[in-house]
């Protein structure tokens, strides 16, 4: 797609922002399940901006793959404006990558408590040493919310890289 087009979608508009930066990007996916990765992935040429990418579902692998602390998960929570935070900085870190994304949230139907409702996601996002995070709300089945959540994430990437 060439820039400025609007048929062009928000995982298109992210390669060719990386490609135009010389830039790399990672993402640390929890609730995603590595849909993040994919849609990168999805793109011709992707593999000059992307390298590698961590789906840590489980704490253990928060905590062993990009990082998060114990003391994080402890009293944040896996689904937590902390959490991923810590997600995005550390898989930047583990990557050697310039851009990051997170995401961590309770995709549903079931896992969730009236503090931390099914649809809370929370996305990260590291562009060269700075963090943003938004809390987003979703309200339809499992896949809907997983798949709203990478759509907002890679929204969420363009826009931190100025696109």
């Amino acid at each position: 797609m060439e820039a400025g087009n609007q048929k062009e979608t928000p995982e298109e508009r992210v390669v060719r922002l990386l490609k135009e930066k010389n830039l790399r990007i990672t993402a640390a996916e929890s609730c995603t399940g590595g849909m993040i990765a994919g849609a990168l992935v999805n793109v011709a040429g992707a593999s000059d901006v992307f390298g590698e990418s961590y789906v840590t579902y489980s704490n253990e692998a928060k905590q062993r793959l990009v990082g998060v602390r114990t003391e994080t998960l402890e009293q944040f929570g896996a689904v937590s404006e902390q959490t991923a935070w810590e997600m995005a900085a550390g898989a930047a870190r583990a990557a050697g990558a310039d851009v990051a994304l997170s995401s961590t949230g309770i995709a549903g139907p079931g896992g969730g408590t009236p503090q931390k409702p099914v649809g809370l996601v929370y996305i990260g996002c590291c562009v060269q040493g700075s963090v943003q995070v938004r809390k987003l709300r979703f309200y339809g089945s499992r896949m809907e919310n997983r798949t709203r959540t990478v759509e907002e994430a890679l929204r969420f990437a363009a826009e931190m890289l100025g696109g």
